[in-house]
């Protein structure tokens, strides 16, 4: 058996090996709150697909008029757009959405109320598929709604803050689309009852 045979250090090889370790695919990073760092999956497609995706749109292919201004959700770019009705005001926000595709609604729907410290309770099918959890939560630190929310007129759907930022940018949610609380707290001053809303 041959002795192993110890090279020299060679520049060469590692100005090569550094360049590979540079362009190997990028891994998705969740950090949590006791600051450790948990490798979730290989996103480099994900990632070249969603920067496309996540870009500035116009309204006039969504809606016929601004009129009490618009909301258009991208559910499938992760993305919230807004226009104000005088036209001066546009703003584009990272969402988390739903789970799956039977969980998600799309179509025309519009905002019916706004509240700001929302309380929550679970729907009915929430509770069978999750019947540990509980039936009421009031406004605070725990509430899945977050600090404003949003009330579509059909029932049981918002778009809503979340105190779990990991849940941006994801399928994550029970049927509504979420944003960062600053993000929610800034589109609530900015819409009103009656606002249009499309989600596509």
């Amino acid at each position: 058996m041959a002795p192993d045979i110890i090279r020299p250090w060679n520049r060469r090889a590692f100005v090569a090996g550094s360049a590979a370790l540079l362009c190997a695919p990028t891994l998705a990073r969740a950090v949590d709150g006791a600051g450790s760092v948990e490798i979730e999956r290989d996103v480099t497609e994900s990632v070249r697909r969603n920067i496309s995706s996540f870009r500035s749109l116009h309204w006039e292919p969504y809606f016929s008029t601004l009129k009490n201004g618009a909301i258009l959700v991208d559910i499938d770019s992760r993305a919230v757009h807004f226009w104000s009705e005088d036209r001066s005001t546009y703003k584009l926000y990272p969402s988390s959405v739903p789970q799956s595709e039977d969980l998600t609604r799309r179509g025309r729907t519009a905002v019916v109320r706004k509240v700001e410290g929302p309380s929550w309770r679970p729907t009915p099918s929430m509770l069978k598929r999750n019947p540990e959890w509980p039936a009421y939560i009031e406004p605070g630190p725990s509430n899945p709604l977050g600090t404003h929310a949003l009330y579509l007129s059909w029932t049981y759907y918002r778009i809503h803050g979340t105190h779990d930022t990991r849940k941006i940018g994801r399928r994550s949610s029970n049927g509504c689309i979420g944003l960062y609380n600053e993000h929610i707290a800034e589109l609530f001053g900015m819409t009103k009852v009656g606002t249009q809303v499309l989600l596509i």
